[in-house]
């Protein structure tokens, strides 16, 4: 099939290889290049890099307007597809390419639509997501479905390292829901149940609330690793928690962190979590160890009241 492939993270370079091995991509839409690290270099989205190596023609653009519109109809698309764009498709974009628009996102639909599904489960403890590939609609994430697949959560996965995992789970799907559409043979499934909703994460959502269980506390950090990122406030400045874990060690206070034995531990409303790795504000990357020798061997992080 003659496709259209918008997407722009690395999550959505898996369905855009494999769709390139089995179909003509006419176009790949993603967004424009932005400013990356502490550098601030103008960096291309990965979709954007990948098709450049697979030879493909990038459209960069952060909103679907009237001239990119335009770009995409005079492509004359059997299908578009998009896999984390990062804007809206409305019409008459929608209803431009001959078999419309799917949509492969990371969760069973309709359990978290929107921008941070994977994000959103691990920090509400789900032991299940998976993926879905759906019609794309005007509505946010309700279309109907053509493909679904459930996965177990891997035990300690965080939310980068399961979303590649689905994101190469996903690529399968995509393939198989693009083929059932060249055959005639796709069959698509209104939602049903009640819609949960995932917003985009911010800066304020890695914020580790320590007056929680260790439990709540590690899934809030897988959740928001790596992006955007587990913080928590020592002496008014936010030290990165790059990597936790359970800890066997005894009872600390929420909040209050020491040595135990050759390594750091930190106390929640239940057990203690071992601090593996830390980054202090301005500072490199360091073990848990290390930093709070650096600190006499004690720290005490700022609990919510």
């Amino acid at each position: 099939m003659r496709i259209v492939f918008a997407g722009s993270p690395a999550a959505a370079v898996p369905s855009l290889e494999a769709l390139a091995r089995a179909h003509e991509i006419a176009a790949v839409v993603t967004r424009a290049a932005s400013p990356q690290g502490r550098k601030r270099v103008l960096t291309p989205t990965p979709v954007a890099e990948r098709a450049a190596e697979l030879g493909l023609p990038v459209i960069e653009a952060n909103r679907l307007d009237a001239e990119v519109t335009g770009r995409i109809v005079a492509l004359e698309p059997e299908l578009a597809v998009v896999v984390a764009y990062g804007g809206l498709v409305r019409e008459p974009l929608l209803s431009a390419p001959e078999h419309g628009w799917i949509n492969l996102h990371f969760s069973v639909l309709p359990d978290y639509r929107g921008a941070a599904p994977v994000q959103r489960a691990l920090i509400d403890g789900h032991g299940v997501t998976g993926v879905s590939v759906f019609r794309l609609v005007a509505e946010l994430d309700a279309g109907p479905l053509l493909r679904v697949r459930e996965l177990p959560i891997p035990e300690g996965a965080t939310a980068g390292e399961l979303l590649a995992h689905l994101a190469e789970l996903g690529a399968h799907e995509l393939v198989d829901a693009v083929h059932a559409i060249e055959a005639g043979t796709a069959e698509f499934e209104e939602q049903t149940g009640a819609p949960s909703f995932a917003p985009k994460l911010t800066l304020a959502d890695g914020a580790l609330d320590l007056s929680r269980t260790a439990p709540a506390v590690l899934a809030r950090w897988r959740g928001v690793t790596p992006e955007p990122g587990a913080h928590a406030t020592v002496d008014g400045e936010r030290v990165k928690l790059l990597a936790l874990a359970r800890s066997g060690a005894e009872p600390l206070a929420p909040g209050e962190a020491a040595l135990a034995g050759r390594t750091a531990v930190v106390g929640t409303a239940s057990a203690p979590l071992e601090l593996l790795e830390v980054q202090p504000a301005g500072k490199r990357a360091m073990s848990g160890a290390d930093w709070l020798r650096g600190r006499g061997g004690a720290a005490t992080f700022e609990v919510a009241r």
